[in-house]
């Protein structure tokens, strides 16, 4: 007998649902479950990271924060740590404050409907209906950005996915297709075939089980849709690290609660044009024994390419003057054990 989604079927549900069965993911962490907080958990580490990178994060982070309860009671500071590395730090501040919500305004359990979830920070449309579709079994349509490009392809439609009038036709098209039943695997699959086959690059149209009817496919345009953003390119920014390094303990300081690298541990940040000496001794009142500038580290964000130009400076006297930020000098294992945003992480590495 033939594989099922071999099978001639009438539906898009009903291929996308029998290939899920057979060929699609059962066994990540977060499935085979109706616990709202791990799926939610999953579906929020989920968004821009692999689920290669996730896995891993998802079974530490469970492993520390257990409980809804758990992650509520627990201070920003170690949920950043047990986030860092993955990315998209507001992600972390949305999940905290989500919990605390949770707990204080729902007693602890998750609300069901989907309009419910999506007043909780960090919770869109997409994510809510993925959490009550596997959480609670309820039916509603998922977009996120594996299928926008899948729908896209599928059905020929052409223009940015995240335009307006673009994402309006791809929610009414991905609420026409949606089943009366089998939700999880037709949901589930969606996820699959846009994380596995209907990729960005080096889709595998000859395993799609859509391809029959897929119009990108059909006129050979797999590599045309979705059309890119049109626009103004990453802006970029420029700006040096200092490395501080005394007796083998290298400084971190605590960055405000706003813009990127919100609440994580960096290297403090200057200017090439800055008087070394006199900014170290003014903000920290130390002495600059020796300093050396190293090649420049590029770090590409969504909307930004950041151009970093670490300095390794030694310095030395008691550390002074700190009013504003908290500062302070830790040893390579306790500066590692800090959230720290993957470049400083990296630089790190190299110079401990």
């Amino acid at each position: 007998m033939p594989p099922l989604w071999l099978i001639p079927v009438q539906t898009f549900s009903s291929r996308l649902i029998a290939w899920q069965r057979q060929q699609g993911r059962h066994h990540l962490p977060w499935q085979n479950t109706r616990d709202a907080y791990r799926i939610w958990l999953s579906e929020i580490m989920l968004q821009q990271t692999q689920v290669t990178t996730v896995i891993g994060y998802f079974s530490r982070f469970v492993q520390r924060f257990p409980t809804v309860q758990a992650l509520a009671a627990a201070p920003l500071t170690q949920v950043l740590e047990h986030w860092s590395g993955l990315g998209y730090y507001r992600r972390a501040h949305h999940l905290h404050a989500t919990a605390q919500s949770v707990v204080n305004d729902y007693g602890g359990v998750f609300p069901e409907s989907q309009e419910s979830l999506m007043t909780l920070p960090g919770i869109g449309r997409s994510t809510a209906a993925a959490i009550t579709v596997f959480a609670f079994g309820h039916r509603a349509a998922i977009l996120d950005g594996n299928v926008r490009r899948l729908l896209a392809r599928h059905h020929g439609i052409e223009g940015f996915t995240g335009a307006p009038a673009i994402e309006k036709t791809l929610w009414a098209l991905a609420e026409q297709l949606l089943p009366r039943q089998h939700l999880e695997a037709y949901t589930q699959g969606l996820m699959d075939i846009g994380a596995q086959i209907c990729t960005r690059s080096k889709p595998r149209c000859g395993q799609c089980p859509l391809r029959s009817d897929c119009v990108a496919y059909d006129q050979n345009r797999v590599h045309e849709l979705p059309t890119p953003r049109s626009g103004k390119a990453p802006t970029r920014r420029d700006f040096c690290l200092l490395i501080l390094r005394r007796n083998g303990r290298v400084l971190l300081e605590e960055r405000a609660n706003r813009g990127i690298w919100s609440g994580l541990w960096s290297f403090p940040e200057c200017d090439k044009s800055d008087n070394l000496a006199a900014l170290i001794r003014e903000r920290w009142g130390l002495t600059l024994i020796a300093k050396t500038a190293q090649p420049e580290v590029i770090h590409k964000l969504t909307h930004r390419t950041l151009h970093i130009t670490p300095i390794l400076a030694t310095v030395r006297g008691r550390l002074d003057n700190v009013t504003d930020r908290d500062a302070r000098f830790f040893s390579p294992p306790e500066a590692r054990a800090r959230a720290l945003p993957t470049p400083v992480r990296r630089l790190l590495f190299s110079a401990t």
